[in-house]
């Protein structure tokens, strides 16, 4: 098989064009190689990390592609111990198989590195070490049979960035503080080399310290040089750890310089307490996976193959077998040296970005930075704020700050100014009218132009600049997605107009015209957009979007189906059996406490000790009802213990019985309606719709989008029905009759509708579907994208968009609205019976809370209390804890009766019978209902 392989091969390259360059007859050639090429591989010791790299090598092996056919196979091995020795050892028996053209080996420490460099020297065998650890000192003398290809971040290339961010500061010197470095003098050389210049002063601090003040004295030279000269203006520690930068920040003298650390870290590690003001850190952002490393590697090596075959196939194709014990080198024409100069001047772009080969025989990747910078946020607190970053050998400043330019005077500006663009969408955004005087106490001032027009927009921002805008285009705008803006605008920072779009739609693609806030980012009209912006594919497709700052899917709402309640309604929260046995139970209770109190010689009988007053049957019923219903009556109340015993049973039987009717109570009225059954959006019900039914979203929308994707036929039914906004939506499925049936929009927009429902006629059903996420929209390459995203995955960690979440979102249910007056205290049977029958439910649109949850101006909101309903939306005054206990305790009732409230006696058999004192529960204070509760802490 191998002949006709080879054979087909020949021919193939005798009728067909060759290469240009090629070497006209490399039959003779592929004949002997067999029809593959092997590539050695030194394998790291560990089994976990040699498991990982073997299969990346197996399939970067499968995926290369060789001239002539050819494939490429592995000859692995892996050294049992890594000792001068058997490292040797190991490569000779990897060269000793035929056909080895080079060698990947993963070194794993600087020892295995240079005995890899003296070795591959020796045998005259390109080796390409990928090394995994982070920033090490260069070999010395290059040698061009040995690449090095850092998948951590190289030291080299570490020193251009923090050159870079010097030279972008104008600090032409700068001194070095090394932590532990193996090698100073060659660091030192190295910086000179990069930066031009000699560090002006070079501390080691490998050593250990004799304490904080043997510390402080180390570092005492970098304020006060030797020799009186100005100290240098910044100052670059490298191979510190967090812990261990942090102590030497602690212990630096006051004043200059300004510090850098060199050694990247993650955001998650950098400490920020106790470190000065105005401190730049570094962080290397989106490294590759190993896996990609060692792809790019192994394609490094095929395509060098590759073109030394062009050149000359029997020299590139057909390696000379080394023998490690033979000391006769093969000349300057040897297979190896061919080998070395061809990847010596190969480039591609690979599985990391573009990939290179430097003099210094180091293979560079493309290598992403971040520049930090160590400031206050708006709290007074220290805090890590992106100002820069580095990418493909350039620094970069970015939005928030200026990471290539020195910190501003104070009074300068700094600040730019954007322009923001919003849609009145609640719970995110709120829209009201400005005071009196066209001033917003709360909240943002946003423009309601009603215009996309550039030159109207820009026109109108000028008049607001100079205080002459018509009061009527004024609004104030707030909600979750303003606060979130004053937060990144605090902490980037910037400065911002807002204005609400013209034609209030989120943006679709119309007659090849992007509509909404999609046309207006487009146009340039606006620097981004925030409200609940959903990301989809065609918008990132013309926008960028930062990180999603809220995730969520769209849902289907339906309306409750009107039911009257029958008279008996009330017993519905217990069986029949329940009922007759409760009622049985009584009686019997009142015969035994008659027979007990008629028996007993102390008893209220005309033969108990000549008592007047006589406990007859009916004197039993009536106290045993009154406990049953929670009553305080005029009743008489039996002496002997028995009895007593006896009543106070009956008492906590009653108890058991109210809480279990009260709990079932609750769940039959919230149940009592009937929804529109529809298990999802693949309900038959709206795929194959009778008669009459309608269904709707919002124009040019996410959901329309997605509906019209997915389910082209129901798009087409449903865009008759449609609304412009979800308030419209919602007021056509509330109507009377109703105008539609079901009603699909993103589920938090519509979980925020059924929650501000006071009538419960709301209900979202079905299984949610079409996961999506609101972010920020901006133009694309836009250079805010990265450094917002960043602040809000920061949000998300330090719990700042689950507080925003708590203040808009955590409402009270609609069924526990319904009886908010049994969540305050005990609910008398009687009271109960009354919330049970029908018309009473109509109580919940006048329960608090209702009036916090809709948009100031609405009717539930007077005018007088506008200024306080937006007041209670700020963060900055959130109720205390001892306040809210405080409220608490003045809504809970004073005293409720007791069973038996009425006429009290002395022990059984002694004293008198003391008068009859009416119980406090009956003029106590009722309790505030839950939700009035509720929305005092904030929608």
């Amino acid at each position: 098989m191998e002949f006709v392989r080879t054979l087909w091969l020949c021919l193939a390259l005798a009728l067909g064009p060759g290469p240009a360059g090629g070497h006209p007859q490399p039959c003779g050639v592929l004949a002997r190689l067999g029809g593959s090429v092997r590539l050695g591989a030194l394998l790291p010791r560990a089994p976990a990390a040699r498991a990982r790299v073997l299969a990346a090598l197996a399939r970067a092996a499968l995926a290369s592609r060789l001239p002539h056919n050819l494939s490429l196979e592995l000859a692995a091995a892996a050294p049992p111990a890594r000792d001068p020795a058997s490292l040797a050892r190991g490569l000779c028996q990897t060269l000793a198989a035929p056909g080895v053209a080079a060698v990947l080996a993963f070194p794993e420490a600087r020892p295995e590195l240079l005995q890899l460099h003296f070795l591959a020297a020796a045998t005259e065998t390109p080796v390409l070490s990928v090394l995994r650890r982070e920033a090490r000192a260069p070999l010395g003398v290059p040698n061009p049979f040995h690449l090095q290809l850092d998948w951590a971040s190289p030291l080299e290339t570490l020193l251009d960035v923090l050159v870079a961010l010097l030279q972008a500061h104008a600090w032409e010197e700068a001194s070095l503080v090394l932590c532990r470095v193996r090698d100073p003098a060659g660091l030192v050389a190295l910086w000179t080399a990069r930066a031009g210049r000699a560090p002006k002063l070079v501390l080691d601090l490998s050593r250990p310290d004799t304490g904080a003040k043997g510390l402080q004295a180390r570092l005492a030279p970098l304020g006060a040089p030797a020799g009186g000269s100005a100290p240098a203006p910044a100052a670059v520690l490298l191979g510190c750890s967090p812990a261990r930068a942090w102590q030497v920040l602690q212990a630096v003298p006051p004043g200059p310089p300004h510090w850098l650390l060199g050694t990247p870290l993650s955001a998650e590690v950098l400490p920020s307490e106790g470190l000065p003001l105005g401190l730049l850190a570094l962080g290397e952002v989106a490294r590759p996976p190993l896996e990609a490393a060692v792809h790019d590697a192994v394609e490094l090596v095929v395509r060098a193959l590759g073109h030394a075959a062009r050149v000359e196939p029997e020299h590139a194709l057909l390696p000379t077998t080394v023998n490690c014990n033979d000391r006769q080198l093969a000349g300057p024409a040897s297979s190896g040296r061919l080998l070395a100069r061809s990847l010596a001047n190969t480039s591609f772009r690979g599985r990391t970005g573009p990939v290179w080969v430097s003099r210094s025989s180091q293979v560079h990747i493309s290598r992403y930075f971040r520049v930090w910078s160590l400031r206050q946020d708006p709290r007074g607190a220290p805090a890590w704020a992106t100002v820069g970053s580095w990418r493909a050998g350039r620094l970069e400043s970015g939005p928030g700050g200026a990471a290539a330019q020195p910190p501003p005077s104070p009074g300068a500006r700094a600040r730019p100014k954007l322009r923001v663009v919003t849609l009145v969408e609640h719970p995110f955004v709120f829209a009201r009218e400005p005071d009196e005087d066209g001033q917003c106490p709360a909240g943002q001032l946003c423009l309601a132009p009603g215009t996309n027009d550039s030159a109207t927009l820009d026109a109108l921002f000028a008049a607001l600049a100079n205080g002459s805008v018509p009061r009527a285009l004024r609004r104030c705008c707030f909600g979750y997605c303003i606060d979130l803006l004053e937060r990144l605008a605090d902490d980037t920072p910037f400065d911002f107009e807002l204005y609400i779009v013209g034609d209030g739609k989120y943006g679709a693609l119309r007659d090849g015209r992007w509509t909404g806030l999609v046309g207006d980012l487009l146009a340039g009209r606006a620097h981004m957009a925030v409200t609940s912006f959903s990301i989809n594919s065609a918008r990132s497709q013309v926008l960028d979007f930062s990180s999603p700052f809220f995730s969520t899917s769209l849902g289907i709402m339906v309306r409750a189906r009107d039911t009257a309640s029958p008279i008996g309604a009330f017993m519905w929260p217990l069986h029949w059996s329940m009922w007759l046995g409760v009622f049985a139970a009584l009686h019997l209770t009142a015969l035994f406490l008659t027979l007990y109190e008629w028996r007993s010689p102390y008893g209220l009988t005309p033969r108990g000790r000549n008592r007047a007053t006589v406990f007859s049957y009916s004197s039993a019923l009536n106290l045993c009802y009154a406990i049953l219903f929670g009553r305080t009556v005029s009743s008489k109340t039996p002496k002997c213990p028995t009895g007593r015993l006896l009543m106070n049973l009956w008492a906590i039987f009653c108890l058991l019985v109210l809480s279990s009717y009260t709990a079932n109570l609750a769940a039959v009225m919230v149940g009592d309606k009937t929804f529109l059954e529809l298990s999802g959006i693949h309900d038959p019900k709206l795929h194959h719709p009778s008669q009459g039914f309608r269904v709707g979203t919002v124009w040019e929308s996410s959901a329309e989008a997605y509906i019209k994707k997915s389910f082209p036929d129901l798009h087409a039914h449903m865009r008759r029905h449609s609304a412009p906004t979800t308030p419209h939506g919602v007021a056509m499925l509330t109507s009377d009759p109703p105008k539609l049936n079901a009603f699909i929009m993103d589920k938090s927009l519509l979980d925020y509708e059924v929650s501000i429902d006071a009538d419960c006629k709301l209900l979202t059903v079905g299984k949610p579907f079409a996961m999506e996420g609101y972010g920020i929209g901006l133009p694309q390459n836009s250079p805010l994208t990265s450094n917002l995203s960043e602040f809000i995955s920061r949000y998300k960690s330090s719990g700042f968009i689950d507080l925003l979440h708590d203040k808009w979102y955590r409402m009270v249910p609609c069924g526990k609205r319904v009886l908010a007056d049994a969540a305050g205290g005990h609910l008398p049977l009687l009271g109960t019976l009354r919330a049970a029958l029908p018309g009473a439910g109509q109580r919940s649109a006048q329960l608090p809370g209702r009036a916090r949850l809709l948009p100031p101006g609405a009717p539930a909101h007077p005018q007088g209390q506008e200024a306080a309903v937006l007041a209670a939306h700020e963060p900055e005054n959130p109720p205390r804890p001892q306040h809210r206990a405080a409220r608490s305790r003045r809504a809970r009732p004073q005293g409720s009766g007791g069973p038996a409230a009425g006429r009290t006696g002395s022990v059984c058999g002694r004293g008198e019978l003391d008068p009859g004192a009416p119980g406090r529960g009956e003029g106590a204070s009722r309790a505030l209902p839950a939700g009035a509760r509720r929305s005092r802490r904030g929608a």
